[in-house]
């Protein structure tokens, strides 16, 4: 009889203590405290409606976010795949058609025209994969799922802003299973610090007006840090010793031209490299067997837009190509 009683005295006391875990809400339930948080931060009653109506649970936003490709190509077999020459040649062709726009907007923002236009192809094969996924729905959906949700709730906020703002309609906001918006696939966060009317009619409008597009993309880019006076870098050739303490994008890393040059750094035809003053940093992205490069400043601005070296060089080595074919 005694032992029954302690042993009830001490499951008491340990159901007491025992932390209580809150039930996660329903997606419903979830989806009615944004509305009262977006109601608290201004947003409009009515586009609040509008903008989460007939949402759902998407699952496969969830499975995308959690489920990215662990095959990683090496440089060799990922550049032709990124930037085959069919895109090179599309890449030229709107570059020559859309020039009178990127030439106004390059000159504006301090970027010059090829690094927009590889931008807008390797972001979204320029403006034909832009994702058809309703922005609010996805967005919501990854906040609600919660591995990321302080993150996603934000972008959420900032998603409402944009309608509110009259960007553009709640149906007609769509994107990438992120929430990636548009032909040059900003998040909203992005977009609200960057996205710029490029033909003033007074709206931003990222999916449908190129001009939009370049003019945003620039204004990224110049607030990233971009000069115009330079390019990105280029692929080079380093002797035999120079391997991972001597490369990376960290500050300390960063060596002049000549002092590349006086350890033994080649262009890839084995001429000298340039005679300018200017700091460059050598990467190697797959290892020191691999290719590598010595890249300036304005490669750190497209690292700042995306942190993946591969997306960087797909970038650098298409804008390279409208150049020089």
């Amino acid at each position: 009889m005694r032992k029954g009683l302690i042993g009830i005295l001490i499951g008491a006391a340990l159901s007491l203590s025992a932390p209580v875990l809150a039930e996660k809400p329903s997606f419903d339930e979830y989806v009615t405290g944004l509305k009262q948080e977006g109601s608290a931060k201004g947003i409009d009653a009515q586009l609040l409606e509008q903008a989460f109506d007939g949402i759902r649970y998407r699952e496969r936003a969830v499975k995308a976010d959690r489920n990215q490709p662990e095959k990683r190509l090496t440089l060799d077999e990922y550049i032709p795949r990124a930037v085959p020459d069919w895109k090179v040649k599309k890449a030229r062709r709107l570059y020559d058609e859309h020039y009178d726009d990127l030439k106004r907007i390059g000159e504006e923002y301090g970027v010059q025209p090829r690094f927009l236009v590889a931008l807008w192809g390797v972001e979204s094969n320029f403006g034909a994969l832009t994702g058809n996924f309703n922005v609010v729905e996805a967005l919501t959906t990854l906040a609600y799922d919660g591995r990321r949700e302080a993150f996603f709730r934000k972008e959420v906020f900032s998603a409402l802003t944009i309608l509110q703002e009259g960007h553009i309609a709640p149906n007609d906001m769509k994107g990438s299973w992120a929430g990636a918006m548009g032909q040059c696939q900003f998040m909203p966060s992005s977009f609200i610090s960057f996205a710029a009317d490029g033909n003033n009619d007074g709206k931003k409008d990222i999916w449908t007006s190129k001009p939009d597009v370049f003019a945003s993309s620039a204004n990224y880019l110049k607030n990233a840090g971009w000069d115009d006076e330079y390019t990105w870098g280029r692929q080079v050739k380093v002797p035999e010793g120079i391997g991972k303490e001597m490369s990376g994008l960290s500050q300390d890393k960063a060596k002049t031209l000549a002092e590349w040059q006086a350890v033994g750094v080649r262009r890839m035809n084995n001429a000298t490299l340039p005679d300018v003053d200017i700091k460059a940093w050598l990467i190697q992205p797959d290892d020191e067997y691999g290719r590598s490069y010595l890249v300036y400043g304005n490669y750190q601005s497209l690292m700042k837009w995306n942190r993946s070296h591969y997306f960087a060089i797909a970038v650098s080595h298409l804008a390279d190509r409208i150049k020089h074919g």
